[in-house]
């Protein structure tokens, strides 16, 4: 086990105007490389906010190395951590991080590129029904794949699932590309599902994200049976689907629902530079590909390079150069200047993010465990108040007082 401890900030630093996360912004932006792009944020405050740090003493311990490509992450009942691996198995730490289940019984996946068995979430019922929920990308008839979702019962000794079905899949489908299938899980207060679905990458479907008669580039919401909630914002408009609860997303990575507001947050994925975060209105089109702060990997503007646009909702915030947003939470722990900030993990940017939310704005931001160069792809608060994070390497770290 690797433990690393951080000290409170000095009293020599809080002089230069560094105060507690709560005051908000008050040091210097983290980001201190030039952007991609000379593109001007829509108002102040929508990218490199003032830095914040954390004055309480916390610590960080690698508690297990044995993760299977993980994905998706949630706390169960007894605060074990249920830990989803992209080639086809779930696993169940302890919060010692010893394993103690492996969980087969999941249909076929396409296990290639960003492709495999992804996010997973549990019934809010779950003490009763055991019921388990995940995304995974599927192989389809025509030999293509697809986002889909999918549920099962777990089974009395946690190792495998029962009674499985697919309830709902992402069309079209698409076989050029194994990229950007997005994809979270989270229920709302009525304990319907919100699923994010990616773009699938490839210059002749990303455009879909626009298509109201496609489900690729949306967020959705439907049922434990996977039927449209009733009241969702595009039921009876000609030609869309009726599951769609907003449009215009390119690889929506991190998802969450604000335990305060019950507001929903997504982290956009985006092309070179325009890593977005956005607060998830019914109805609204948040740009993507025609919307964007980033530019191609190539460096050529994305269509037109337009960032702002009537009829199109801004980011929140958003980074550039891109930090790789691979998963996001609202901290619900027990160190109470992080209680209710954005934590966001990092992929490309290896650190976990930060960030200080007041009145639906950022208002401050931190790096964390920079010095662990991980690419941080699942998180969650445990039942204990701590942090439980998973990396593409196959850790997982605990994060606590």
């Amino acid at each position: 086990m690797i433990t690393k401890f951080y000290k409170p900030l000095a009293l020599g630093a809080m002089l230069l105007g560094i105060t507690t996360a709560g005051m908000g912004q008050t040091g210097e932006p983290v980001e201190k490389n030039k952007a991609n792009s000379d593109y001007k944020s829509a108002f102040a405050g929508q990218t490199r906010i003032g830095s914040v740090k954390t004055q309480t003493l916390y610590k960080d311990e690698v508690i297990a190395t044995d993760l299977m490509l993980p994905w998706g992450m949630h706390v169960l009942p007894d605060g074990r951590l249920l830990v989803s691996g992209k080639s086809g198995t779930m696993q169940i730490f302890t919060t010692a991080g010893k394993l103690d289940k492996t969980i087969t019984g999941f249909p076929a996946v396409v296990f290639q590129g960003q492709g495999g068995l992804l996010d997973v979430n549990i019934d809010p019922d779950f003490s009763k029904n055991r019921m388990v929920y995940w995304t995974f990308s599927e192989p389809t008839e025509e030999g293509t794949s697809t986002l889909a979702v999918a549920k099962g019962k777990l089974s009395a000794d946690d190792t495998k699932l029962e009674d499985v079905k697919v309830i709902w899949e992402a069309i079209p489908h698409y076989k050029k590309s194994g990229g950007q299938f997005g994809s979270r899980i989270v229920f709302d207060r009525q304990g319907n599902l919100f699923i994010s679905s990616g773009d699938r990458q490839a210059g002749d479907i990303r455009v879909k994200a626009q298509d109201l008669s496609a489900t690729t580039g949306k967020i959705i919401h439907i049922t434990k049976e996977g039927k449209p909630v009733a009241d969702n914002p595009f039921i009876g408009k000609p030609d869309a689907k009726p599951e769609i609860y907003a449009l215009g997303f390119r690889n929506p990575d991190g998802f969450a629902i604000n335990p305060v507001t019950g507001d929903l947050w997504e982290a956009e994925f985006g092309p070179r530079g325009g890593d977005e975060i956005n607060l998830i209105k019914p109805g609204n089109n948040y740009g993507w590909p025609f919307v964007t702060y980033g530019i191609e990997y190539s460096g050529a503007k994305v269509y037109d390079g337009i960032q702002q646009k009537e009829g199109t909702t801004q980011p929140v915030y958003y980074w550039d150069p891109v930090v790789s947003p691979g998963c996001m939470m609202f901290y619900t722990g027990n160190i109470a200047e992080w209680k209710n900030n954005l934590f966001v993990g990092a992929l490309s940017g290896s650190h976990i993010i930060r960030l200080v939310i007041q009145n639906n704005k950022v208002v401050g931001e931190e790096r964390l465990l920079e010095n662990r160069h991980e690419r941080w792809r699942c998180i969650a608060t445990g039942k204990d108040g701590a942090i439980y994070a998973g990396t593409d390497s196959g850790k997982l770290y605990k994060i606590s007082k």
